[in-house]
């Protein structure tokens, strides 16, 4: 019974036209967020397709709000020549509407192929910042936008954005729970698995070339690899019991994930095809959910050994078992940012669970969420996101947020149940 309620609360290359080296220094007076337009993209031959031009203004808003540095709108100006639209226009309008920086753009299609072109301008200082043209075909809209906030992110901060970076999850509206991928905002959302069964607990290698998932379409729950490109899928773990809470080690070459072959479940090390099993717990209690630090020196994992579910942290080799969480009397699912600086978990509190992150000497606690019942928290790559489940205003979606807790929006586009999400790093 111990164990069936913890497992209960348990998814082109661009062409760079110029771009500068390293971070530029943009500042708004006020530490106010960056006013950012973005122009419709003009189409410089007949086939205009108003459709895809909305589209890419749209995810380019939605990017650049989300990152916390940008308060971005779209704008449609009068239709213009080549020389005007990306070179020698008139940047006084924009400095008169307050903004800060602008970005513009062309597409063109030709013989079923889309070629787009995006630049961004400051308009303080009236100069070109980057531009990146990219091409394929109208589909491939989508990934552009993506990839050009990404490249803002970049000339601005100095970092490279994950606006192209995919979430997996489980969903349940066929109602089987089968693992889907999409992009970070919801867009593309595509099955994973499709075998009418109970999957779970998905988890991005570190290149974001393949997710580690549970299954129990064998009867028991055993974990296997599935490759992103193909359709190819590996068995890598039917132990007897549980092979479950999967998580890749930062080279690729381990997975921590709780076994119970010798009784109850331990958390062991193998290597990615499955071998080499290591025992890293040897606790009468339930160790489940290993997430390891960045560097790959230690791990942080759920154990009740103290009669509740807590969050400890321990070396590699199972050295060195350490409590964090002294607060609370159930924590779960933990990830360890990117950057090693704090561990984000969910904890049960009154009637629900709460995202909260916590350093991993077990100061500087924060509660991230209030509303509805939030679980499964994974960071992005760049330590600036946290997605999680969440129940709220009558329905189960997937969500993300800054890592202060800010500019929560709901990602899931449709209808039933989605949970256990975790955010690729790549």
């Amino acid at each position: 019974m111990k164990l069936l309620c913890l497992l209960f609360f348990l998814l082109i290359l661009p062409v760079t036209l110029s771009a500068q080296s390293g971070a530029i220094e943009v500042t708004a007076p006020g530490n106010r967020f960056l006013k950012l337009a973005v122009d419709a993209p003009r189409c410089t031959d007949a086939l205009a397709n108003p459709a895809t031009a909305k589209l890419a203004v749209d995810v380019l808003v939605n990017d650049m709000n989300m990152s916390g540095l940008f308060s971005a709108e779209g704008r449609a100006t009068p239709a213009a020549s080549r020389e005007q639209l990306l070179a020698d226009f008139n940047y006084t309008p924009w400095v008169t509407a307050g903004f800060d920086m602008l970005v513009k753009g062309e597409y063109s299609l030709k013989s079923g192929g889309l070629t787009v072109e995006y630049r961004l301008y400051d308009i303080i200082n009236r100069k070109m910042v980057t531009a990146q043209r990219y091409h394929g075909s109208t589909k491939d809209i989508r990934r552009f936008s993506h990839q050009f906030a990404d490249e803002i992110l970049r000339v601005i901060t100095g970092e490279k954005g994950i606006f192209t970076t995919k979430i997996a999850y489980v969903a349940s509206h066929t109602g089987n729970k089968e693992i889907y991928v999409m992009d970070w905002d919801g867009g593309n959302p595509l099955p994973l698995t499709k075998n009418g069964s109970i999957n779970m607990n998905p988890d991005f290698s570190p290149d974001g070339r393949d997710v580690i998932f549970s299954s129990y379409k064998r009867g028991n729950p055993d974990m296997y690899r599935r490759s992103l490109s193909n359709s190819s899928e590996t068995l890598i773990s039917n132990r007897k019991g549980l092979n479950i809470t999967g998580n890749w080690s930062p080279d690729g070459g381990s997975i921590a994930l709780a076994l119970s072959k010798d009784g109850d479940a331990e958390i062991y090390t193998i290597d990615r095809e499955g071998g080499h099993p290591v025992r890293l717990t040897k606790s009468p209690a339930l160790d489940l959910y290993p997430a390891w630090s960045p560097d790959g020196k230690r791990i942080a994992f759920v154990s009740d050994r103290l009669g509740k579910p807590q969050i400890f942290i321990m070396n590699s080799d199972g050295s060195g078992v350490k409590r964090l969480t002294t607060s609370g009397n159930y924590n779960v699912n933990p990830r360890w940012s990117p950057k090693g600086d704090k561990i984000v978990f969910s904890r049960l509190s009154g009637s629900g669970f709460n995202i909260i992150t916590i350093s991993p000497d077990g100061s500087g606690e924060s509660q991230l969420t209030a509303d509805g019942n939030n679980e499964n928290p994974s960071w992005s790559g760049d330590g600036r996101f946290i997605c999680f489940s969440s129940k709220r205003g009558g329905g189960d979606g997937i969500y993300v947020m800054r890592a202060d807790g800010s500019g929560q929006m709901k990602v899931s586009q449709s209808k039933g149940k989605y949970f256990q999400p975790v955010w690729s790093r790549r």
